[in-house]
């Protein structure tokens, strides 16, 4: 028996690296920690070869690209495309991009590419660090795509973005508590107007 890396043991499987990570991770296949990096067995290997079928699979990747801003930042965008698909190794199937605070929940790149997911267009979706598809939550996303049995890979792990977009998303996050702040609060003056109002016109009924 043979210890492999992943890149030795994704390379007999006909994978990407990522995806036998993300197995790895979901326990689809055993593996032993020699360090800091997994290894897998290459009876192990042999075995998910022959029998898995979702190494089978067509391999369907969307391509997923965010920025924080609504406007600009076109070079950052087309980094992103590009270093992912110089990276494909299946059928790039769509790429969708967005714009907008990771901590939005109603971006519409990400609308789409949860509806990508769920009528089965795609097996992969790849991101090139883990928080352009979310600043928080995207656990809940790995687990929402698996049930559809779509992995998600990060070109690379545990990296996070630069401090002009976390400063953005600090910005945007003080933005929506601070509205829904105002909101509460106006809803109270109007209550006490009203209350007030009424008060006034029992008092000249009163009269």
């Amino acid at each position: 028996m043979e210890l492999l890396r992943m890149s030795k043991a994704a390379k007999r499987l006909g994978i990407h690296p990522m995806t036998l990570r993300q197995w790895a991770i979901d326990g689809k296949i055993p593996f032993s920690w020699v360090g800091r990096e997994r290894r897998f067995s290459s009876v192990d290997v042999e075995n998910m070869k022959r029998g898995d079928a979702s190494s089978q699979r067509p391999r369907l990747e969307v391509l997923y690209v965010r920025v924080s801003g609504s406007s600009g930042q076109e070079s950052s965008l087309l980094a992103q495309e590009e270093e992912l698909r110089a990276t494909a190794t299946g059928k790039v199937v769509k790429v969708v991009k967005d714009r907008g605070s990771g901590l939005r929940e109603d971006r519409p790149g990400l609308n789409r590419l949860i509806a990508m997911v769920s009528d089965g267009s795609v097996t992969v979706v790849r991101v090139t660090h883990e928080d352009r598809l979310a600043r928080f939550g995207v656990g809940w996303l790995k687990r929402l795509f698996s049930v559809y049995g779509v992995s998600v890979e990060v070109l690379h792990p545990k990296k996070s973005g630069g401090r002009d977009e976390l400063l953005e998303d600090f910005v945007s996050l003080v933005t929506t508590f601070a509205g829904r702040l105002y909101g509460m609060r106006s809803a109270e003056a109007r209550k006490r107007l009203l209350a007030e109002t009424g008060q006034c016109q029992q008092q000249d009924d009163a009269a």
